[in-house]
């Protein structure tokens, strides 16, 4: 691996709309599991989300749209996908009264992250989960991201980590897409990934401070997460209950660095953070 080249950009729209949507806009959450229970709890850990004003960017179909507003938060949704925003309105809608949500899901709306239609300081928290990859521009969705966060507002995102041992939005080899979690692709030198690899991102640990620098964002604190195992534990309950419980402790060890997701949040304080 080399260590200081820049994640690829990548245009998911300029795949081709041939190409699955797997590849140019990764799979949304399609139920709500343990593992993404997780991932809420975590969020939970760095901002209280009863009351705020909340940006799902990206949000596929909705399952963390509408989580958030279990918890009491205000929720848009943004996409640029027209299909899943029309399913994720359908499911918001198909929530059963007894399970509505303390909060409010406010609606969800078409917008790149490179451009966001909200007002400057608008936004309380604004959450990416899987997202930053498959964008046209990472820094100019992060450069918008503190343009509508208020001061002290704070972004969290999940996004893929270089070191995990698995490319999991597949690969193209001889003009062909092929899904599925594809070992020790992101262990290649730069060149050889991204071209397996051109249509997501994998970041780097050093990356984050680098393409907020000149913002008002300040990385406020920066982990790792591995995966929930769902798919493994749906098959073999014992397995997946094992094999989770061991990444999971492995998250406090070093070998946290080699986990599935970064974890990083970031927060407004319009003091840029200084080119490192």
């Amino acid at each position: 691996m080399t260590g200081s080249a820049d994640p690829p950009r990548v245009d998911p729209r300029g795949l081709g709309v041939e190409e699955p949507e797997a590849a140019r806009l990764g799979n949304p959450s399609y139920v709500w599991r343990s593992g993404q229970e997780r991932r809420l709890a975590l969020i939970e850990r760095y901002v209280p989300l009863s009351g705020k004003r909340i940006l799902d960017l990206g949000c596929g179909l909705g399952e963390y749209v509408r989580a958030f507003a279990r918890r009491g938060a205000h929720v848009l949704g943004s996409d640029i996908a027209a299909a899943r925003l029309v399913e994720a309105r359908q499911r918001a809608a198909a929530t059963p009264a007894t399970d509505r949500p303390a909060g409010e899901v406010v609606g969800f709306l078409a917008a790149a992250g490179e451009a966001l239609p909200f007002r400057d300081a608008s936004l309380e928290v604004i959450v990416l989960n899987e997202v930053i990859e498959h964008v046209a521009d990472d820094r100019a969705t992060l450069r918008e991201i503190a343009r509508v966060l208020t001061p002290g507002g704070t972004c969290i995102l999940y996004a893929p980590n270089r070191l995990f041992p698995f490319e999991t939005h597949g690969i193209y080899w001889r003009g062909r897409y092929i899904f599925g979690n594809i070992p020790l692709v992101n262990w290649l030198p730069d060149a050889a990934r991204n071209r397996l690899v051109p249509h997501a991102r994998a970041y780097r640990h050093n990356d984050w401070r680098r393409l907020i620098a000149g913002t008002s964002l300040r990385l406020v604190d920066q982990t790792y997460v591995y995966p929930g195992f769902d798919n493994m534990e749906a098959r073999n309950a014992t397995l997946g209950r094992l094999v989770r419980d061991l990444c999971y402790w492995a998250e406090g060890t070093p070998l946290r660095r080699f986990g599935l997701s970064h974890l990083v949040v970031l927060r407004r304080d319009d003091k840029p953070e200084a080119v490192r």
